[in-house]
């Protein structure tokens, strides 16, 4: 009798391990198939002390999405960078004109024809409006539209539209937000792209350098859409949007493209003693218990995305 029990208990036992080993590998593939279907996000770290803001992505079938890129000084990490990860740039997506986000563009638009680029996609208001709400900076307007008005993107450009849609490969690219002229204060940075991808069961947002008043119409017209997982802080971390568009995004990770002084809010005084405001940021992505922090600061880092 007590052979028999032992012969039905090893049978029971041989039946669960078989079914564990099943469950195992289905959960195996299915997490594999996953990944292969995900992306690499790149942050990329300024290389002089201004901030700048520049991201690379590379799609499931290698496609390479810029955006934004940096400074001028900020040229050769980025050519680098491309090269690491394929040498040409598929899509490239520029968030407003300023200097810290199109000055790679700009240069490598001029002086760097071995970077083959395929479209561009950007929103931005004509120059007479920069020259009247914004003179003093109108000049890095000026210097885009001669970027996007070259010869090398000839039929290349393209300028987007509100809820916009963009297939990439395994990406799903749609525009929440786009240039806003009747946004006369902080008028370059409220007129910042504001760009969703979204991967697999994944969600990032980039706001460039979307300020308060854009942030707000943000969240009247597009709260619905705001939730998601990644999310590149804006202006730098410091005066952009107020604490409620990040309540309503509500991150796991956020992406700062933020050099240490200002991270830490030190010209040279010591911590908080700048005027800059992301310290007070710091404290709101605390409360929203915020999983990872990645920061411009820390060098160039990758994480993957599936």
């Amino acid at each position: 009798m007590k052979k028999e029990e032992q012969k039905k208990k090893i049978k029971l036992i041989t039946k669960i391990l078989v079914i564990l080993i099943v469950v195992a590998l289905i959960a195996g593939i299915v997490i594999s198939v996953k990944y292969i279907n995900g992306i690499e996000l790149m942050q990329l770290s300024p290389q002089s002390h201004s901030q700048m803001m520049g991201y690379l992505i590379k799609t499931k079938n290698n496609k390479i999405i810029a955006i934004d890129g940096g400074t001028i000084d900020d040229t050769t990490n980025f050519i680098n960078e491309v090269n690491n990860i394929g040498g040409k740039i598929d899509y490239w997506f520029i968030t407003h004109p300023h200097k810290d986000h199109a000055g790679v563009f700009n240069e490598i638009i001029a002086n760097h024809p071995e970077i083959e680029i395929g479209k561009v996609y950007y929103t931005a208001n004509d120059i007479e409006w920069y020259k009247e709400y914004d003179e003093v900076r109108s000049f890095e307007t000026e210097n885009f539209y001669t970027s996007i008005n070259s010869e090398k993107l000839k039929d290349k450009v393209e300028e987007v539209t509100l809820n916009q849609k963009i297939k990439i490969d395994n990406v799903e690219c749609e525009i929440l937000g786009i240039k806003n002229p009747e946004i006369t204060e902080n008028p370059i940075n409220n007129s910042s792209m504001i760009l969703k991808m979204n991967v697999n069961d994944k969600s990032i947002i980039f706001l460039g350098d979307a300020g308060a008043e854009s942030g707000q119409k943000l969240l009247n017209t597009q709260k619905e859409k705001l939730k998601a997982d990644i999310l590149q802080m804006a202006h730098h971390g410091q005066a952009g949007v107020n604490e409620d568009v990040y309540q309503a995004i509500e991150p796991k990770i956020c992406l700062w493209p933020t050099p240490d002084w200002l991270w830490n809010n030190d010209l040279g005084g010591g911590y908080n003693t700048a005027p800059y405001k992301t310290i007070e940021t710091r404290s709101w992505i605390e409360k929203l218990n915020v999983k990872q922090n990645i920061i411009a600061k820390d060098g160039d880092i990758t994480i993957k995305v599936w």
